[in-house]
């Protein structure tokens, strides 16, 4: 996918959160033509109404007040122009999952169910595979009967194989076969799908460390990286669950699925700043190449685009 088909599908997926905050930035500043602080107020609410978070709010907003006294700024039409900077300054930039500098590189999957984890995976294999990389599949979220089913709909659509076994098998084993294979069959990447809740009394971080510790024993740095799926449309409430898996896990960047279903995708930005860990993939769509790897740069670029513009 080129770049500017990849900034259209961005722009489309916040078309949302522009409506409800960029068009409210805009009406803000129209309405006064000086900087003033009842202005800077204004616009500090409209970044919480967006989910940015009350952290990364105060260090934008502080630092726009800074700015504006600094460098004395007074026409509000500026404003927009050193938002736009200052959000961008908070965002972390993140290489995607293609830069893979070890094979097999494997990637743990993590999340609650309904997040859209098994989704994500099936889409990031099609990415991968896209991009030349030859993928396979684990399915460890063994716990889950339909688990398997939706993973194995979604290996076939992206082209890629798939290691499962039956419903109530241990988790580690599948993950432990799969990585096996990898190596052996000279696999680029392995992407290990867990489960999000269990139906057992073993504990979900447990059985996370468990697979961990499983997939050392074939090669011992893995798993190279861990994504943590996260819904855009639960905002606030993502971020409650993150920090349950950051340390069990051992979390290295977030998936946020589901932006173009929100308004608030300022999210992105409190994840960056109440996690300290980068946004890797944003997904934009229900369509198999609607997971887009999250550019800094576009992502601002797309949330500030004019409605209406033909990028």
């Amino acid at each position: 996918m080129g770049l500017l088909d990849r900034f259209k599908k961005i722009k489309e997926g916040l078309s949302r959160t522009r409506t409800n905050f960029v068009d409210k930035i805009s009406k803000i500043i129209t309405g006064k033509t000086k900087i003033d602080d009842e202005l800077i107020d204004e616009i500090e609410e409209a970044l919480l109404s967006a989910d940015v978070g009350y952290t990364a709010t105060e260090k934008i907003v502080g630092d726009i007040r800074a700015r504006v006294k600094a460098e004395g700024y007074e026409d509000s039409q500026v404003l927009r122009v050193l938002l736009k900077e200052e959000i961008a300054k908070y965002l972390i930039e993140a290489d995607g999952a293609e830069q893979v500098r070890s094979t097999p590189h494997i990637i743990m999957i993590v999340g609650v169910n309904g997040v859209g984890k098994t989704t994500t995976v099936g889409k990031l294999a099609y990415n991968l595979r896209n991009d030349g990389k030859k993928v396979l599949i684990a399915a460890a979220d063994t716990f889950r009967a339909a688990a398997n089913e939706q993973l194995k709909i979604w290996a076939d659509r992206a082209g890629v194989d798939i290691v499962q076994q039956q419903p109530g098998t241990d988790p580690g084993a599948v993950a432990y076969d799969a990585v096996s294979a990898a190596k052996s069959r000279g696999i680029d990447v392995v992407l290990i799908d867990t489960a999000g809740r269990l139906h057992t009394k073993t504990n979900l971080m447990e059985e996370l460390k468990k697979i961990r510790r499983v997939v050392q024993k074939v090669i011992p740095e893995a798993p190279h990286e861990v994504f943590l799926v996260l819904d855009a449309v639960t905002g606030q409430n993502g971020l409650v669950q993150a920090r349950q898996f950051l340390d069990a896990a051992g979390v290295t960047g977030i998936v946020l699925t589901k932006l173009d279903g929100t308004a608030k995708g300022g999210i992105v930005v409190a994840i960056n700043q109440e996690l300290s860990l980068p946004v890797k993939y944003i997904g934009v769509g229900e369509g198999i190449d609607d997971l887009q790897p999250f550019d800094r740069k576009t992502f601002v670029d797309a949330l500030f685009s004019e409605q209406n513009s033909h990028d």
